[in-house]
């Protein structure tokens, strides 16, 4: 398939289009493109499009001398995009999706809920809504197969926003431009500690009184441990404290979990999370936070562009109809309303 590129261009780009309307190009070009520009380097680039390295640079020399502009400098290890270069790569970026876009619309144009959904979800909600939340999807949209990744809220975005993912669930706040949230449900934030724990017959628990403790939270870049901290600060005096903590960077929350229950501390989970069997009564104990109890949203998050809205109606319904334990849904209306203010704004 042959395409040719017209786009508007800022006056900074003038040159940029000018070479754009004299070229003509494959979208396999474009994809070498794109490739090399996220890789910066040409082998990685080549062993991501499946293609040899000699023929991606072959095509992308080709795409340079119709352009009549270099798109990379070439140094001994390393690849750096130039100038227009980096324009031309968004640009084609744009023109992979559109094109990806056509293909989806004729494959799924009759039925939405017809081939996969790829489902992203971050890690300290997957592993406690999914395997509630497939059976369901299963029997409303049995054609639709789940392809699912776990990953950092960061990571899933731009998977996202590059049209690697078609939806994620993840906590809010979320805010992207080009991309469309729905609100799902608030999830309380609760406290696990060893069921011989002082605490344990206590029915609440003061954020303040964790910074005495050894509580246990995920490496950086989890969502999640930066929602405990804001809801309870004096936790990242013990964690900042012990070599134990440090020990956990990159950890999940079942790795806490089993942590806990062995004894070596207590810690702050989602309700979902919590409540998830695997021990007894005798082993750990869950405690409610002190008033005002902490809380996390979660919401799904899709391309405005994504032409299967039926399937992101499927997933939410799924995910209401879990029911899952000791969350509370956002109402409809609540969120048509926050849906209309935020349009609005």
């Amino acid at each position: 398939m042959t395409v040719s590129l017209t786009p508007a261009l800022s006056r900074g780009a003038r040159e940029t289009r000018s070479a754009l309307r004299r070229a003509s190009m494959t979208l396999n070009e474009l994809r070498y493109v794109v490739a090399v520009a996220r890789e910066r380097h040409f082998g990685r680039a080549a062993d991501a499009c499946f293609v040899t390295q000699p023929t991606l640079s072959v095509a992308v020399k080709k795409l340079e001398d119709e352009l009549g502009v270099s798109l990379f400098e070439r140094g001994v290890g390393e690849v750096t995009v130039t100038e227009v270069g980096d324009r031309i790569v968004a640009q084609a970026q744009r023109v992979l999706e559109e094109a990806e876009a056509v293909k989806r619309l004729a494959r799924q144009g009759k039925d939405p809920l017809t081939g996969t959904l790829r489902l992203g979800a971050i890690y300290t909600i997957g592993p406690y809504v999914l395997p509630q939340l497939i059976p369901l999807v299963r029997e409303q949209a049995p054609a639709m197969p789940l392809m699912i990744q776990e990953n950092f809220t960061s990571v899933l975005s731009d998977r996202l926003k590059r049209g690697d993912l078609d939806v994620i669930i993840i906590s809010m706040p979320f805010d992207e431009p080009g991309i469309s949230t729905r609100l799902l449900y608030d999830e309380p934030f609760v406290v696990l500690m060893p069921a011989a724990h002082p605490w344990g017959d206590d029915e609440v628990v003061t954020p303040a009184r964790l910074g005495a403790e050894n509580v246990l939270l995920l490496g950086p870049g989890h969502c999640f441990r930066d929602q405990v901290l804001q809801a309870c600060p004096k936790c990242l005096q013990s964690a900042s404290s012990g070599s134990l903590q440090r020990s956990l960077e990159g950890g999940s929350l079942e790795t806490i979990r089993c942590m806990v229950a062995s004894g070596a501390g207590i810690t702050v989970l989602p309700c979902t999370a919590a409540r998830v069997d695997g021990f007894s009564n005798s082993l750990v104990r869950i405690c409610r936070l002190a008033d005002p109890v902490p809380y996390r949203r979660v919401a799904l998050a899709w391309r405005r562009s994504f032409p299967r809205l039926r399937a992101v109606d499927v997933i939410e319904e799924a995910v209401r109809a879990a029911f899952l334990n000791g969350v509370t849904y956002v109402a409809q209306e609540e969120e048509m309303v926050m849906r209309a203010a935020s349009s609005g704004s």
